[in-house]
């Protein structure tokens, strides 16, 4: 089920300069976007997303991010009302019209508007499923500060579902870490389960470096399935750098020589505290800045 994205528009000439965002098909000025109260990602959190890092003006990793948006609506029972190439145009010409330079492309598709309230889902065959689009310019992206400070996290209990691989709306609890960490001062929060074995962060992939090992937990239901992260697996094994892909603990990550996190917005950023100990020497190490140096390159030369 898919139809053509619409004509590329331009800005209306009569009204003032206004972010552009995509509503199924349309490409209207963000105050004049409307989506139905009746919307399941709105009434039941009924809708996956994916945010895609600019760089250049280029989409970086989106052949990742089209396929991790495809398994998540498989394993919703959600059909995509549009393609991976419609939606590789409407990425574009959002870039274009909304002239991103460094910046992200946010995506999310729902279950429709089925007209009413119902837990039961509607049929695909009579409901078209919602899809949205917007984009955030975040000029000096690339070049962060906290890549040369590094961040301070804090543990807090993992307390969300078991399905964490799917990339849902459903954000309710991280958005509640990260204000649980801003409250302490840090700049994120890292999820623990029983025995405070990480599972990740708010919204990125945890590892750390001890023992001359690259350590970071493996695919699973209990993770998102990060494409940062497998970009960086698959870098730091081309560097020959020794990876093992298991769960480590709050107290491992406070002993290893280095911790970093990884996300399609942060890329590579070294954790340089955790829970108010510092890791290692309490300053960004060689592991994590290289790899957010061969991340950033080779993602450079890779974007489309």
């Amino acid at each position: 089920m898919s139809r053509p994205a619409s004509r590329p528009v331009s800005r209306p000439a009569s009204r003032p300069a206004s972010r552009i965002v995509h509503v199924n098909g349309e490409y209207v000025p963000e105050d004049e976007a409307k989506v139905s109260v009746f919307d399941r990602g709105f009434l039941m959190a009924d809708a996956v997303y994916e945010v895609t890092s600019v760089l250049g003006g280029r989409l970086i990793d989106f052949p990742g991010h089209a396929a991790r948006l495809a398994r998540s609506l498989a394993e919703l029972d959600m059909e995509s009302p549009v393609t991976e190439a419609e939606l590789l145009a409407i990425h574009r010409e959002l870039v274009r019209l909304n002239g991103i330079d460094e910046g992200l492309v946010y995506l999310q598709i729902s279950r429709g508007n089925p007209g009413d309230r119902d837990f039961a889902f509607p049929d695909p065959a009579a409901v078209r499923g919602t899809v949205v689009l917007f984009t955030q310019s975040k000029p000096g992206l690339a070049d962060n500060p906290a890549a040369k400070a590094g961040i301070r996290v804090i543990s807090i209990p993992d307390i969300r579902w078991g399905r964490r691989d799917i990339k849902t709306v459903q954000l309710l609890y991280p958005s509640m870490g990260k204000m649980m960490a801003k409250r302490a001062g840090a700049d994120d929060a890292w999820f623990t389960e029983k025995g405070g074995v990480v599972t990740e962060g708010t919204s990125n992939n945890a590892w750390i470096v001890t023992g001359g090992r690259i350590v970071t937990r493996q695919l699973s239901d209990d993770i998102l399935h990060g494409i940062t992260r497998a970009a960086v697996l698959r870098l730091a094994r081309e560097a020959q750098m020794a990876v093992e892909e298991r769960p480590f603990t709050v107290a491992e990550a406070k002993a290893a020589d280095e911790a970093f996190i990884t996300s399609a917005s942060a890329f590579v950023l070294p954790v340089v505290e955790i829970d108010g100990a510092p890791v290692g020497a309490g300053r960004p190490g060689p592991v994590a800045t290289r790899l957010r140096e061969i991340y950033l390159e080779e993602s450079r030369r890779a974007a489309i």
